[in-house]
């Protein structure tokens, strides 16, 4: 791949691969996915978008008990899909194993690693970008599953819900929380969050 000297992207992008993506950095906070091969920005997300993440990181290691460290803000994932090769959720909850999988040089979780226990995704623009819709509905809940990643939020400040999906069958099947109803999560049964709580952030 060609990038120019100051970092940036070139006008016409050609494909990456993982390994290229993985040690890519153009020296600014910019985040990227890889989609066959393509960077997409997706910085343009709403502010309440990454803190919505890290309040329920904290909600998790405060109330939840979960380790630190396996709790996850940045990590990648190779996915099995023709819209995407990696993707990096807002937030991921480790296993033990598949935390050790990331220990040393690795930059991902990679096909063959052990997945995640749990991915929460923060849905920016859903009634507004047909794109960002699909990719956040459709495509990530198909490649999560396709990992045995055994469930899936999806937090949507725009649709005023959360949805949680509990793989079965291969698939994740969907439950819809919205304003004062309590999150259920089979990952966490002792869960004590509305989806107000989640969707304020905690303010």
């Amino acid at each position: 791949m060609t990038v120019a000297t100051d970092g940036r992207l070139p006008t016409v992008q050609q494909r990456m691969t993982l390994a290229e993506y993985l040690d890519y950095d153009n020296g600014t906070d910019t985040w990227y996915e890889l989609e066959d091969g393509i960077l997409v920005d997706m910085s343009g997300e709403n502010p309440l978008n990454p803190r919505i993440a890290i309040f329920v990181l904290g909600y998790l290691l405060q109330q939840m008990n979960v380790p630190l460290r396996l709790l996850v803000i940045g990590h990648q994932i190779e996915v099995r899909s023709s819209y995407a090769t990696c993707r990096q959720p807002d937030l991921m909850v480790h296993t033990v194993e598949s935390d050790v999988a990331l220990v040393g040089d690795e930059k991902a979780l990679y096909l063959d690693s052990p997945s995640p226990l749990l991915v929460i995704e923060v849905a920016s623009s859903s009634l507004t970008d047909s794109k960002s819709r699909k990719r956040d509905y459709e495509h990530k809940p198909r490649e999560y599953a396709d990992r045995g990643i055994p469930e899936m939020w999806i937090v949507d400040p725009d649709r005023l819900w959360v949805q949680v999906g509990t793989l079965t069958d291969g698939v994740y099947k969907f439950e819809t929380f919205m304003g004062g109803d309590a999150i259920v999560s089979s990952t966490f049964p002792a869960l004590n969050l509305t989806a107000a709580i989640v969707l304020s952030a905690g303010r």
